[in-house]
């Protein structure tokens, strides 16, 4: 039998049960999600910036997006900025991709043209030039962050410096791989490198040309293949060079895994500098 007020008291038992009832079921709750400030990235997700084998070819990197979070992100958009080159380099393909609690995303970005010139060739710090910045979701949340990210190994300043060089070379000559000559086995094959002048200013000079893992040179030392092509004065004739070529492995493994240019030539503008 309820008296007067019992009602309420009733009422506000319940109403105490309840709270109860949810202070308990507190303690199970997830924990809260990292959050950004100010556009960084959420803390325990890093990045980085790396080159396979199999980019280089194609003229690509990979931005490395680990999760050291304890949930699941999703990363949609990825840039990567460098003044080293003239724009910025995006995913290859669009998509989100799922990155589990502590696994690691590598996202393949194209890269642009090389931005060449006293700024992007100026290396006074240690610091990451790159910058990252990615579209996340993170618990039903999406925002987007940046942050530098450092090289896993150097390689954009020679990426840079090559890029540069050739750029420089293409300005006062046509340097190539003309004609093929297979050979019987056990002997060198022949290839033919051709430069032909384009310019009537400024001096060339062919100093050599780089094995790579698949194809060699009769002649290397230290993976270079010594030339002496000089083009410099009023006369200015092409010149063709026939390379002894020989396979430096033939495993299937090693040819799979391989599709860059047989050889780079290393070439020296009027600088003087040898790029290889």
């Amino acid at each position: 039998m309820l008296r007067p007020g019992g009602l309420k008291t009733a009422r506000a038992l319940g109403v105490a049960l309840v709270a109860m009832m949810l202070a308990g079921c507190a303690a199970d709750a997830p924990a809260p999600v990292p959050t950004a400030a100010d556009g960084a990235l959420p803390q325990g997700i890093t990045v980085a910036v790396t080159q396979l084998r199999s980019d280089v070819a194609e003229r690509q990197a990979q931005v490395q997006i680990r999760n050291g979070t304890d949930g699941t992100i999703r990363i949609g958009a990825v840039r990567l900025d460098d003044p080293r080159f003239a724009g910025s380099a995006t995913r290859v393909i669009e998509r989100t991709s799922t990155v589990a609690a502590g696994a690691t995303l590598n996202v393949r970005v194209q890269l642009p043209d090389a931005a060449c010139g006293s700024d992007s060739d100026a290396s006074a710090t240690n610091a990451p030039r790159s910058t990252v910045t990615v579209d996340y979701e993170i618990d039903g949340r999406a925002g987007t962050a940046s942050a530098p990210a450092a090289e896993v190994f150097p390689f954009l300043d020679a990426l840079h410096a090559r890029d540069c060089a050739a750029a420089r070379v293409a300005e006062m000559a046509d340097v190539g791989f003309g004609a093929f000559t297979p050979s019987a086995a056990g002997q060198p094959a022949e290839l033919q490198l051709s430069v032909v002048p384009r310019s009537e200013e400024g001096a060339l000079e062919v100093t050599g040309i780089r094995e790579t893992n698949l194809l060699s040179f009769i002649g290397v030392d230290a993976g270079l293949l010594a030339l002496d092509i000089d083009i410099a004065g009023d006369a200015r004739p092409a010149a063709t060079v026939t390379l002894p070529l020989v396979p430096a492995r033939c495993d299937p493994h090693a040819v799979q895994r391989t599709s860059a240019a047989p050889s780079s030539p290393s070439t020296s503008p009027s600088t003087g500098r040898q790029v290889r």
